[in-house]
């Protein structure tokens, strides 16, 4: 496995773990060099006063995880700075794993791409590829934007690009209206990870899902640039009606025209 160090990443390192023989983990633990200006300063006091309930929801699920899972799983383990780093390859050419496994590092360049294990390298995404691609958060931007019908997840062939990588599978995370965001990252990142551990039960059976995103849509790709106070308070305005929304006609006649790559 590839990932980073958040807790909902050791959580999925279990999960596979307890299923699959996990051969080692590198952990990127990226370093914090954030330049402080007015305007950051500016953003995050409007976020506290304002804004609480969206950074409290993600660290909210968080701390479910780190509770539930207080360890990685018993596997050889190295943490870097850099998922590109020469220390990571060293590690993961001295496995000689059968599957590389990513979730939530940075970008994977291509001297780390071009490691060819027998199956391949595959990357989750917990947004609905292609409709939904980019960050921080897409679960975040399907509410900022109305497009409640596009939360979801994606296990897809890992590419230099941004979530652009041929699919193994998508799934719509379902809801019942009740949630509070809180419970919708919960439900996602749940989601995303049992489909995760069901796509690489069906790679190990020998199958080999494979579909160009092209096929399907273009797309949009969000970035983290893009992501200010006005899409933020677009969130929580239009979560006020989540549960309205999620039962509503309009929903249900979306749902029916997103394409799927079926497990």
């Amino acid at each position: 496995m590839w990932i980073d160090g958040q807790a909902n990443q050791k959580a999925l390192a279990n999960k596979i773990a307890a299923g699959f023989n996990l051969a080692g983990i590198v952990i990127e633990k990226k370093e914090l060099r954030r330049k402080i200006t007015i305007k950051k300063v500016y953003q995050k006091i409007i976020d506290k006063i304002f804004l609480s309930s969206i950074t409290n929801a993600w660290f909210g699920m968080l701390q479910q995880y780190n509770k539930k899972y207080a360890a990685y799983p018993d596997a050889p383990i190295t943490v870097v700075e850099n998922i590109n780093s020469e220390a990571a390859l060293a590690f993961t050419k001295k496995i000689n794993p059968d599957l590389i496994i990513v979730s939530g590092t940075r970008m994977v360049k291509e001297k780390m791409l071009a490691l060819n294990p027998a199956i391949g390298i595959i990357n989750l995404h917990t947004g609905l590829s292609p409709y939904i691609k980019g960050g921080p958060n897409c679960t975040n931007w399907c509410i900022a934007t109305n497009q409640l019908y596009l939360i979801g997840n994606t296990i897809m062939w890992i590419d230099k690009g941004i979530d652009t990588g041929n699919i193994i599978a998508t799934e719509i995370t379902s809801f019942d209206g009740t949630e509070n965001l809180l419970d919708v990252h919960i439900k996602v990142m749940e989601h995303a990870h049992d489909l995760y551990v069901r796509a690489i039960k069906k790679l190990s059976l020998g199958a080999r899902p494979n579909v160009k995103q092209s096929s399907i849509t273009d797309g949009t790709t969000y970035y983290t640039r893009e992501w200010n106070l006005k899409q933020r308070f677009a969130l929580k305005n239009n979560f006020k009606k989540f549960g309205q929304n999620i039962h509503s006609s309009a929903y249900k006649e979306a749902l029916q025209k997103v394409i799927t790559v079926k497990l």
